[in-house]
């Protein structure tokens, strides 16, 4: 309990400087900045105020550690500079500009997602030793955190390198792993967090958090994440095409016509 009130106590202390510094600069989408820095806080103190396993609480905070300081760092330099992101322009007009509405529909609920989605890294913190089989369930847990994090990184620096090339301009980026699937940043994400769910469930209770990766799953596939993009990118040149040839979310061979 100490865990997650402490972990609830931190996140919205880092939502509401965020909110300060999102009125100052103009623009909400600083937000996503320190979307990975929640997670990075939550398994810092369940590192130091668990008592649980201690070297599963080391592994965590590693592995979330690596992946929320690399994502941190790759969406500031994506975003410093540039104006608000669209998707907070439309839902701040469907639903009011007033700062107490973006407070609540944008920082409160990242916030309390922040809070759910990190519940086996939580609950991990209080449980006993990993034994038996779960040793087997540690081991693939790192392997699916290794391949989500590989897309995720690899992923977001083909597309830099596509986007900084003028050659590129007003074409479809279509080829590494884009070619595979049409987000491998996000696929990276939820392989992410199946991988850390699958850490904590290698000992009772962690196996009950398995309502995180499913959250984390639906808002990256469904929510704020891969279908509100394909939305945005519909209406580019040569982006139904895309859709056709390429898998919507979970990675498959590519050149292979298929319905979105």
């Amino acid at each position: 309990m100490i865990i997650a009130l402490l972990s609830l106590l931190v996140l919205a202390v880092l939502q509401g400087i965020t909110f300060v510094i999102a009125r100052r600069i103009g623009r909400y989408n600083i937000v996503d900045v320190v979307w990975s820095l929640g997670f990075v806080l939550v398994a810092l103190v369940a590192a130091l105020f668990g008592h649980g396993a201690l070297d599963r609480r080391l592994l965590l905070l590693g592995l979330v550690t690596v992946w929320g300081l690399r994502l941190s760092w790759h969406l500031h330099r994506k975003t410093a500079g540039h104006g608000e992101d669209p998707r907070y322009t439309q839902l701040l007009d469907r639903h009011g500009h007033a700062p107490a509405i973006a407070l609540r529909r944008i920082f409160i609920t990242q916030g309390l997602s922040q809070w759910v989605i990190s519940a086996p890294i939580q609950v991990s913190a209080t449980a006993g030793p990993t034994a038996g089989f779960g040793r087997f369930v540690v081991v693939a847990g790192i392997l699916v955190w290794l391949l989500g994090f590989t897309f995720e990184a690899v992923g977001d620096r083909q597309l830099k390198q596509f986007r900084a090339d003028p050659a590129n301009r007003g074409t479809v980026m279509d080829r590494g792993l884009w070619a595979w699937t049409r987000h491998p940043n996000y696929f990276g994400d939820f392989a992410v967090w199946w991988g850390l769910w699958l850490i904590a469930a290698s000992a009772w209770p962690g196996v009950l958090t398995i309502f995180a990766p499913l959250l984390m799953s639906y808002v990256l596939i469904q929510g704020t994440g891969a279908r509100l993009l394909e939305r945005y990118m519909g209406q580019r040149p040569g982006y139904r095409e895309y859709q056709q040839r390429t898998a919507y979310f979970l990675p498959w061979p590519p050149h292979r016509a298929r319905s979105h």
